[in-house]
């Protein structure tokens, strides 16, 4: 059995690259090599709330060139913590998650623009709580919920810009 319908072919995908992104995003380096490998990400600070975003490209897309599920949950999984750092006011902490509950509303097909934006919801001394919506070319796309821990400082802690997006 193939999931790759008898029409299609990987070899009609373009190579990767980053195509355009939007007007103020940076690219950002955050994740660790996971995320180095899978990116890249980029950010933006709009005044109240830490955008992120990323290019579907052919390595994010599964055989029916949409972008892989676990591509958007590992989205997820950086956008509720990086979210926090900037908008959280706590200090800059290492976030294992505990619990990440991700609802997929609709796809991002390859070439899309995918982009998401979090609140947090409530901390407390070794907790963290937040939500965020994600989109597709401006479409909902995924809702997400989280639970971190609050780890280790980083650095002293007080490294209120972390991507250099205030300047």
């Amino acid at each position: 059995m193939t999931l790759v319908p008898a029409h299609s072919s990987f070899d009609d995908i373009a190579a990767d690259s980053p195509g355009d992104v939007p007007p103020g995003f940076r690219p950002i380096n955050m994740g660790g090599p996971f995320m180095a490998h899978n990116g890249p990400l980029y950010a933006q600070w709009d005044g109240q709330r830490l955008l992120l975003g990323f290019r579907v490209e052919a390595r994010h897309s599964n055989p029916l060139k949409m972008c892989h599920g676990g591509m958007l949950a590992s989205f997820c999984d950086m956008l509720l913590p990086c979210a926090a750092l900037y908008q959280g006011k706590i200090e800059r902490r290492f976030l294992p998650t505990i619990s990440l509950q991700v609802d997929y509303m609709g796809s991002a097909p390859l070439g899309s623009w995918v982009q998401g934006e979090a609140d947090v919801l409530r901390t407390t001394r070794n907790m963290l709580f937040a939500q965020g919506l994600v989109s597709s070319d401006g479409q909902p796309a995924l809702r997400v919920s989280g639970i971190f821990k609050m780890g280790p400082l980083i650095g002293d802690g007080h490294d209120a810009d972390p991507f250099g997006l205030l300047t």
